[in-house]
């Protein structure tokens, strides 16, 4: 089967793109409330919906579960089984990271759940071991074989338990609170993440019935109970944090007079600050936030990922991309994934001056002139690194493996071609 191929043909450093992009809802909110769904005794109706691949294939492994749902434009209409097949489906459950996140709804609902080891980008090791360990400390029963791991809970189901993360992972976080709903007693989290997508599922949940206090706190205590109830309660995904911050950062770089709308921007402190520091010319209005070319050449500074509120491991590859036309040197520190900077090989074809010290840390000196080249994406995020390399670069570029792109980002490059960026698809 032939894959598309993205072509850009590169602005060669000139700052030419104008017009206003939208920011859509995001992936990453969207992917856990629909996990949530199995939760509810009634139908849940979302809007701000994400079209992107990730979202159709979480929607697909529910109908195999035995959920019933609709969905129309940017909304999506989902009704919990009263009886569940908890097998995953085991080819979909592979591709898709965010399958794990319906382990802890089915477990505490239906009693099992058996699934494959989750997919997704391959950035790093992303182990299982903290949702095994944390689902056990609840009471439930753990065991595997060579394709998948298996869990039950006894006729007495999920007990709530105090549990420390030794990491604030935001999948173990979202996937205890969710099973914690309707375990039997109270379920605390200790160094819980805070991610803004946690806090409007939290909020969410508190507000059809379940008893959770600490939202956007390291802190979450959650009180079990029964089934929820939505009564027609409609969940709005907040905008995608990442994709306002990939779109400021090709902005910043080839943007005359660009504006991002539908964005929080509480929710990109980390980038913006860092952008204050670099002299982006930024401005921000209500839901809208504003770049035009910059009054001097950036600066370079220095970039460490952290959970949130700290800087997005999300945002890592694009902001690579900008520390290359940036003035100075810029240390890179990847705290969280082992493999998420192995994308800079690319971009030293393309004419960057990076240099790895080890697979958690790179220094990036500039500015630097790209030249186009034919690029496989490697994951979701540095797929769309690449993209704001190829506009920026001399001449042409190809972008392959783009299923990677659309499993987070819409339309990319409709969006993109009518902000001024010379791209298109074509079947490879």
């Amino acid at each position: 089967m032939k894959k598309d191929v993205l072509f850009i043909e590169g602005l060669g450093g000139k700052r030419t793109l104008a017009g206003e992009i939208s920011v859509r809802g995001a992936k990453n909110d969207m992917l856990k409330i629909m996990a949530a769904s199995l939760l509810f005794e009634d139908t849940v109706h979302i809007t701000n919906v994400p079209r992107v691949g990730d979202v159709r294939v979480l929607f697909t492994i529910l109908e195999k579960i035995g959920a019933r749902g609709t969905q129309k434009g940017t909304e999506m209409s989902l009704a919990a089984p009263t009886q569940a097949i908890t097998t995953l489906d085991e080819e979909r459950a592979k591709k898709l990271r965010a399958s794990v996140s319906l382990i802890g709804p089915l477990l505490a609902r239906y009693g099992s759940v058996s699934f494959p080891h989750p997919g997704g980008c391959v950035i790093g090791a992303r182990p299982i071991d903290l949702f095994i360990e944390t689902l056990q400390e609840m009471g439930a029963s753990y065991s595997a074989d060579k394709n998948l791991y298996h869990f039950s809970v006894p006729p007495s189901g999920l007990r709530g338990a105090d549990i420390f993360l030794d990491i604030a992972s935001v999948g173990v976080t979202e996937t205890v609170m969710m099973a914690a709903v309707l375990a039997k007693g109270t379920t605390v989290i200790r160094n819980a993440a805070m991610e803004p997508e946690i806090q409007n599922l939290a909020r969410y949940l508190a507000s059809c019935g379940a008893h959770i206090e600490g939202i956007g706190t390291p802190v979450l205590s959650i009180v079990g109970g029964g089934l929820l109830r939505a009564q027609g309660r409609v969940y709005k995904v907040i905008p995608d944090r990442i994709e306002a911050g990939s779109f400021a950062i090709l902005a910043a770089l080839a943007g005359q007079d660009v504006h991002i709308t539908n964005i929080n921007p509480d929710h990109l402190g980390a980038l913006l600050s860092l952008f204050h520091k670099a002299g982006v010319n930024y401005h921000i209005n209500g839901d809208t936030l504003a770049i035009k070319k910059p009054r001097a050449p950036y600066r370079a500074v220095n970039v460490r990922t952290q959970k949130y509120p700290g800087f997005s491991t999300d945002l890592q590859a694009p902001m690579v991309v900008f520390l290359t036309q940036t003035h100075g040197e810029g240390l890179v520190f990847e705290t969280l994934f082992e493999g998420r900077l192995r994308y800079t090989d690319d971009l030293v074809r393309m004419g960057a001056d990076i240099t790895m010290f080890d697979p958690h840390r790179v220094l990036v000196r500039g500015p630097r002139n790209f030249v186009g080249k034919r690029l496989e994406a490697p994951d979701l995020r540095a797929g769309l690194a690449y993209i704001i390399a190829g506009t920026i670069a001399e001449g042409n570029s190809e972008i392959h493996s783009i299923e990677y792109i659309d499993r987070g980002y819409e339309d990319i490059e409709g969006r993109l071609a009518r902000l001024g960026v010379s791209i298109r698809r074509r079947g490879a």
